[in-house]
């Protein structure tokens, strides 16, 4: 068999064994003018988050924190790392895709303590000074408060999920594909401040896919002369885009669950048929299956939930 035949098949797997959502760099050469910063990239969730129909209300939400539960250091196959595997500053994120909903009011409580400083500032300088016509000012309106606490975390990343690859080598000229996948899971509960009750609770998970791709010659040319090319290129998929996409999934989700449990209401209940909302309870009847194992871990039956 030819060589080149080998390395044509190589570069065929690497077309087959893509895992989904990890594009090709458009170009491998490096840039030689320095990039400009840019707005962050939209996930494919958000779409479907700002394209829900309005409510009868806003609600007013707060959010403490949203940590990171999973306990997880980026993975290194070759050294120890003390990076997180996950972003660190979830809560900024969850309280965005709050506010981009359009469905909640988000107010500060991670950094309450500052904001309650500054308002001292600001009361005490209005209380010590007065206006041109000699009037004392008045004390700052009181905060807005949030009648639903929302709480949860990342509470799962699971590395090497799924893992695979494929290689070839004929006479020093080959190549190999690598790819791995890893899981984040995300949990949102939505807390009443009245009664301490938990309102609606939801999760969800997102994979992160990783590819590498190899390919070199290593021959003898003549017999004191020897050859050696490497080539290849490696993709990623973000791990802050993908915790970005689960959280806002989750924001979705939660909205949609309080609107069917009615915890909160469309501004026109005909909405209710949207094609946001549709898909919504469409993927809900597929993803809830009962999954039945045998002892040895072999699939027996998959049932749909009744």
């Amino acid at each position: 068999m030819s060589p080149w035949v080998i390395l044509a098949m190589v570069i065929f797997c690497t077309a087959i064994f893509p895992p989904a959502g990890v594009q090709k760099p458009a170009a491998i050469k490096p840039r030689r003018e320095p990039s400009q910063a840019t707005l962050t990239r939209a996930t494919a969730v958000h779409k479907h988050l700002v394209s829900l129909p309005p409510p009868e209300k806003k609600i007013a939400v707060a959010v403490y924190q949203f940590a990171d539960r999973t306990g997880q250091y980026k993975y290194s196959p070759n050294v120890a790392t003390q990076s997180r595997a996950v972003t660190q500053g979830a809560a900024s994120i969850l309280i965005k895709a709050l506010e981009d909903s359009d469905w909640f009011i988000p107010v500060e409580r991670v950094g309450l303590r500052r904001v309650e400083e500054e308002r001292k500032i600001i009361n005490s300088t209005r209380k010590n000074y007065k206006n041109n016509q000699g009037e004392s000012l008045p004390p700052l309106p009181p905060l807005l408060y949030a009648g639903i606490i929302l709480e949860g975390g990342i509470i799962s990343y699971d590395t090497n999920v799924l893992t695979g690859g494929f290689g070839a080598k004929y006479f020093g000229l080959g190549g190999d594909v690598e790819y791995r996948r890893d899981q984040v899971t995300i949990y949102l509960r939505a807390v009443s401040v009245k009664s301490g009750r938990v309102l609606k609770s939801v999760s969800t998970t997102k994979t992160i896919l990783s590819k590498e791709v190899h390919l070199g010659i290593f021959r003898f040319v003549s017999l004191k002369k020897l050859l050696e090319v490497e080539t290849g290129f490696t993709t990623n998929e973000p791990p802050q885009i993908c915790v970005s996409e689960a959280i806002e999934k989750a924001v979705l989700s939660l909205i949609i669950e309080g609107i069917l449990d009615e915890l909160w209401a469309l501004k026109n209940p005909e909405d209710i048929k949207s094609p946001v909302i549709q898909g919504y309870l469409e993927e809900k009847k597929r993803v809830q299956k009962l999954v039945e194992f045998d002892k040895e871990g072999h699939l027996v039956s998959v049932e749909n939930e009744k």
